[in-house]
């Protein structure tokens, strides 16, 4: 896939199965358990997985900050692909600022998962702040834990 305007994009190779790397994904209690790069935490986790159903995301940072995030799933590809944005709050209704849209893809991969997220954002500015805000290390530093989590979970 090439890479479209506006778009940053993550890869890792995730060592746990794509089963488990799904359901930390869509499971709202593992959610919470990675989401956010530490010492950040995602206290409040919503989801309705489903094509237009709606998101609630609550992220607090270590000085109690606290920054809500509501959005609408796009697509839902059990184990595959994950695709959802905050243009929309819930049933289609405009957010007052939409910022990104986020495809999430997942396949087998030697020894574990091949996981990419790609970000697209409305204007390259939103792309630019979203970079200097610590895109790559803090999606990556999220993956690291989505890994620790989904070899928990793999464990039984």
């Amino acid at each position: 896939m090439t890479q479209a305007q506006h778009e940053l994009v993550f890869t890792r190779h995730i060592a746990a199965p794509r089963a488990a790397v799904w359901r930390c994904w869509t499971e709202p209690e593992l959610l919470k358990q990675w989401f956010t790069p530490r010492p950040w935490t995602t206290p409040v986790v919503e989801t309705d997985l489903r094509a237009g159903g709606a998101s609630y995301f609550l992220f607090r940072g270590p000085n109690g900050e606290e920054f809500p995030n509501r959005g609408v799933y796009l697509e839902v590809v059990p184990q595959q692909r994950l695709v959802f944005t905050d243009a929309y709050v819930e049933a289609w209704v405009p957010s007052a600022e939409p910022f990104m849209t986020a495809i999430v893809t997942l396949a087998d991969a030697s020894g574990g998962t091949h996981y990419e997220a790609r970000v697209r954002h409305w204007t390259e500015a939103a792309m630019k702040r979203h970079e200097d805000m610590g895109f790559h290390a803090g999606w990556g530093k999220a993956a690291d834990q989505l890994e620790e989590v989904a070899k928990r979970v793999a464990a039984g």
